[in-house]
């Protein structure tokens, strides 16, 4: 060996005896662990920093995405991390995080030294060293046992414009709102993440706290591998996957977006999935949560669709009180999750794929404000949910975007029915909320008996003769409405015998599985006898 060449040597092995690095040695040592120690405070004076004084908080778990760990009496706590790692609090409650100027709250810390690869869109900036305390500041706040949360379903705007459609058909609604908080399950955007900020303001009008999931159409598509899709995201919202309690009840929010390459031709697609570092923050935050409290999961693609979920079955199938919604799939769907399906719960797993904002990705003719209809190839109407917590129970409402809230069905009856056709034409109702545990029931007149109808899930007759008719124009200057599928909250029913020629109220009432009813009516006209027809619910005549 040279002198100049053991002079190098000499140089490395002294620097990085003295925690210093140097050519290759710096990667391994970056990615060797390390030990984050900080403060969860009380930020009595607002200004983020811990100051001389200020209360450090005791009980209060944080998390490295990995494990959970609990302040102790000082407020402080210690966690492992990488040079890879997201530290965040898990809020509790009676406080608040800070939130960014767009109401999204800010309860993490990324570490990423060296930044995040680039891609199509830029992902965290280098971070640096890890700081001395890394320390997470809290302020007090009222939290009622009974409140309200707003979930919209893939939003999923393509450009600007459609972020605008958002604005008008949903949002100034819900100005005013009193949720407490309001959550995004995902497609937040539809593959441009460049409009991440721009959906944001929109959404921070409401003036509440916006929690967010990462969606399928929020990941980086460039990137090699899972670890590295969800760069962007982070970037904008914190950790893809986190908890935060909000009054008795306990929130996880998961990313159950799996990002695969194939390494033979290097394309990628995307999967149900949660993986084993996820499923190990979940054991870990479970373990702290008392089972007799509500737990609700929060994901984008439909728990029955992820490829890892019996491991997450046998993880809260024994919680008696503990409930999951999703969105993704373009309808509005009450699921109940049974041995069938490898559940072994003493009751069945409800899960709701929620009503999506963008309801069938903006289609549809457009209506006087320019917005399309884009009604859900299910039939229900686009919009987005509300749901009441108190204590451990909790309650679903349904809400049609740009409609009143009264607005719960869309019932299906020719306009005019001859006096002999009546027990031949069939009344088809579709429940918007409706599940297989609703009651449903119509009369004709003020007074009678209410009958009850039948649940038949299928096809909506009104949406498909819809999609039909609007896809069949040429050189349209809207978006083609999706195929009809199959609706879980259909009801039939034939009109009653002994109807007299003239004009009649049909009216429909339903009872819920939570115990809200809603009523609706429609006008209908009887006509003298005509032989030989017959006609369909959607006013089709048959001969």
């Amino acid at each position: 060996m040279s002198r100049s060449s053991l002079t190098k040597l000499l140089v490395v092995l002294l620097l990085v005896s003295s925690g210093q690095t140097y050519g290759r040695a710096e990667s391994k040592t970056a990615n060797e662990s390390q030990t984050a120690t900080g403060y969860v405070f009380y930020d009595a004076n607002n200004n983020r920093q811990r100051d001389a004084g200020e209360q450090g908080l005791a009980c209060v778990r944080v998390s490295n995405g990995r494990e959970v760990v609990c302040t102790d009496e000082n407020g402080l706590y210690q966690l492992p991390v990488t040079d890879d790692t997201i530290l965040f609090v898990i809020k509790p409650q009676g406080w608040r995080t800070p939130l960014s100027k767009n109401l999204t709250p800010e309860f993490y810390y990324i570490h990423k030294p060296n930044g995040s690869p680039k891609s199509k869109y830029a992902g965290v900036k280098p971070t640096g060293p890890l700081p001395a305390s890394v320390d997470f500041p809290l302020y007090p706040q009222k939290e009622p046992a009974e409140f309200r949360a707003i979930f919209f379903g893939d939003p999923q705007p393509r450009d600007q414009k459609e972020i605008d459609y958002i604005a008008h058909d949903v949002i100034e609604d819900l100005i005013g709102t009193d949720a407490s908080f309001g959550v995004t399950l995902g497609d937040i955007l539809f593959n441009d993440l460049s409009l991440f900020q721009s959906q944001a303001r929109g959404i921070a009008l409401l003036g509440i706290p916006w929690y967010n999931v990462i969606g399928n159409h929020d990941i980086n598509f460039d990137a090699p591998n899972d670890k590295l899709s969800d760069e962007t995201f982070e970037r904008e919202y914190g950790p893809a996957y986190y908890s935060f309690d909000y009054g008795t009840v306990h929130f996880i929010t998961l990313d159950d977006v799996e990002w695969t390459v194939s390494e033979k031709d290097k394309k990628g697609k995307y999967e149900g999935g949660l993986g084993k570092e996820q499923m190990e923050f979940i054991r870990n935050d479970l373990k702290q949560i008392p089972e007799d409290q509500l737990v609700v999961l929060m994901m984008h693609i439909p728990l029955v669709n992820v490829n890892d979920r019996q491991e997450l079955y046998r993880l809260i199938e024994k919680r008696p009180f503990c409930m999951s919604i999703s969105g993704h799939t373009h309808h509005h769907e009450h699921r109940f999750i049974t041995k069938a399906d490898g559940w072994r719960g003493p009751k069945p797993h409800h899960h709701i794929i929620n009503v999506t904002v963008c309801g069938s990705w903006w289609s549809g003719t457009p209506d006087e404000r320019g917005i399309p209809h884009t009604v859900m190839a299910d039939g229900a109407p686009n919009g987005y949910s509300i749901i009441r917590f108190d204590g451990k129970e909790y309650n679903l409402d349904f809400r049609a975007a740009g409609r009143s809230e009264k607005y719960q069905m869309n019932i299906m009856v020719p306009e005019e029915v001859a006096a002999n056709q009546l027990v031949e034409t069939d009344v088809i109702v579709n429940v918007f909320n409706g599940s297989e545990r609703s009651k449903v029931a119509m009369l004709i007149g003020a007074v009678g008996t209410w009958v009850p109808m039948e649940f038949r899930p299928g096809i909506d007759p009104g949406f498909k003769k819809l999609s039909e008719t609007e896809n069949s124009v040429k050189d349209k200057k809207y978006r083609s409405m999706p195929n009809a599928k199959k609706s879980t909250h259909l009801w039939h029913a034939k009109l009653p015998a002994g109807l007299k020629p003239g004009t009649h109220l049909l009216r429909v009432r339903t009872v819920e599985m939570d115990g809200d009813k809603h009523q609706s009516g429609r006008v209908i006209r009887v006509v003298p006898a005509r032989p030989d027809e017959k006609t369909t619910a959607t006013g089709v005549t048959e001969k």
